[in-house]
């Protein structure tokens, strides 16, 4: 699953309090133009291809492509567990890997919620800064959207850790990027809405305090709606 991706999208739904002068953006002119190409490619290509993925594909199939490529991302998440020093949840989450995976039909069903197996979401970009490793400068990537220096690095294993990396064929590993990308986008559709001001400093302020907020798992900020938001995040 293309969890930078996630995050990205996932922007804007948060709302935000960070000062963005405290942000280490020295690349911002760059960026502001990385920003408005991948603004113009999502309003031409994205934006629309979602819209019609919503209109023809019924509720259920939508959700059950939904908890496949969640349930994909239970992997990455497991592993992240472990390398951050967190075995009984590394535990819990190959559980529900697992369980989902036979039980729940390659994850089309979230059998392991109901049996009490909270979802959890970890990257290694969060366990980099579980380790110390510092952020180092925000910038914007093209297509991907909002990063930092310490996210990028861990991209490559990110990406190992998708869930596709056992598969050999290109065809299917780019079908399901492509589809794991348009059910994601299709997801946020409705909260566009909630951006306000300056949408460059908007996605900036809400990428730092979001990749902040899940490093602390949540702990650092008291944030009822960003807990709200993690909930959906992480929901069917």
């Amino acid at each position: 699953m293309n969890k930078f991706l996630l995050i990205s999208l996932s922007l804007l739904t948060f709302s935000t309090h960070t000062l963005t002068e405290e942000i280490n953006d020295p690349f911002e002119d760059i960026n502001q133009i990385t920003f408005a190409v991948n603004e113009a490619l999502d309003n031409t290509l994205a934006k629309p291809a979602a819209q019609i993925y919503g209109d023809i594909t019924p509720p259920f199939i939508q959700n059950r492509v939904t908890r496949f490529f969640k349930n994909l991302a239970e992997i990455d998440t497991f592993i992240n567990q472990a390398l951050q020093g967190k075995p009984k949840l590394a535990f819990q989450d190959f559980g529900r890997f697992t369980i989902n995976s036979t039980i729940g039909l390659f994850g089309f069903f979230d059998v392991a919620s109901k049996m009490g197996l909270e979802i959890h979401d970890e990257d290694f970009g969060q366990t980099l800064g579980v380790w110390g490793v510092p952020s180092g400068p925000y910038i914007m990537l093209p297509i991907i959207g909002p990063s930092n220096v310490r996210d990028l690095m861990s991209r490559p294993i990110s990406s190992f850790l998708s869930g596709t990396f056992a598969m050999t064929d290109t065809d299917v590993k780019l079908a399901l990027t492509a589809l794991d990308a348009l059910e994601t986008r299709e997801r946020y559709l409705d909260f566009e809405a909630l951006i306000t001001g300056d949408r460059y400093t908007f996605v900036k302020d809400a990428y730092i305090q979001s990749r902040d907020y899940e490093i602390s798992d949540g702990l650092s900020d008291e944030d009822d709606f960003l807990e709200d938001l993690d909930d959906f995040l992480l929901e069917d």
